[in-house]
């Protein structure tokens, strides 16, 4: 009996910690997904993910046809697609994310691609070196559950930011959201 106190109290701590940073991930989740992108930024950054070969994963295509709906919403805004070539993939997320684009009707003169990014914190810090030196605010377009991150970096790297909030497949939701918390908490930590 004894040494079951023991261990609770040894437990008891970190699963507290732990309930409490889960809770707190999912606030900043939520609010990362606010101010709502109303038109008002003349640029966007689209967010890489995951290429096959040359097809835009699926959490890559809901991020494509957010931006798709919100390019047919405001003919003003032009896009930065941002994302590098891995290994494993044939094109940089940049290029598949321009075909879907061009596909849909998108019309080239509002594409700028960044092709050199290999992280959410490279996909904000290149992309800005691409703005006009005027432009200190952005739309990011990315998985609801990433904003929060990809808007404390932007504010890291003196950019201001409304959103574009992607669905996340529900196949991967579970995964992708509980990896993104502890990133999120490294992002406060480290600024990355």
């Amino acid at each position: 009996m004894l040494k079951l106190k023991w261990i609770l109290l040894c437990v008891l701590p970190f699963a507290i910690i732990g309930i409490t940073l889960w809770v707190k991930t999912e606030s900043w989740m939520n609010a990362g997904k606010q101010p709502a992108a109303n038109g008002k930024n003349e640029y966007a950054i689209i967010l890489g993910a995951k290429v096959n070969g040359e097809i835009p994963s699926l959490s890559l295509r809901y991020r494509l046809e957010a931006a798709l709906n919100y390019a047919n919403e405001h003919h003003h805004v032009k896009f930065i697609l941002s994302g590098g070539q891995g290994p494993d993939e044939d094109i940089s997320e940049a290029e598949a994310m321009r075909r879907y684009l061009v596909e849909h009707g998108i019309k080239e003169d509002r594409l700028i691609l960044e092709t050199a990014s290999t992280s959410t914190y490279e996909n904000i810090q290149f992309s800005k070196k691409l703005l006009p030196a005027s432009i200190n605010s952005v739309t990011i377009i990315t998985s609801d559950f990433h904003l929060a991150r990809a808007r404390k970096i932007a504010r890291r790297l003196d950019l201001e930011s409304d959103t574009v909030a992607a669905k996340t497949p529900k196949v991967v939701k579970w995964k992708l959201t509980t990896r993104e918390r502890f990133a999120l908490l490294k992002t406060y930590v480290f600024g990355k």
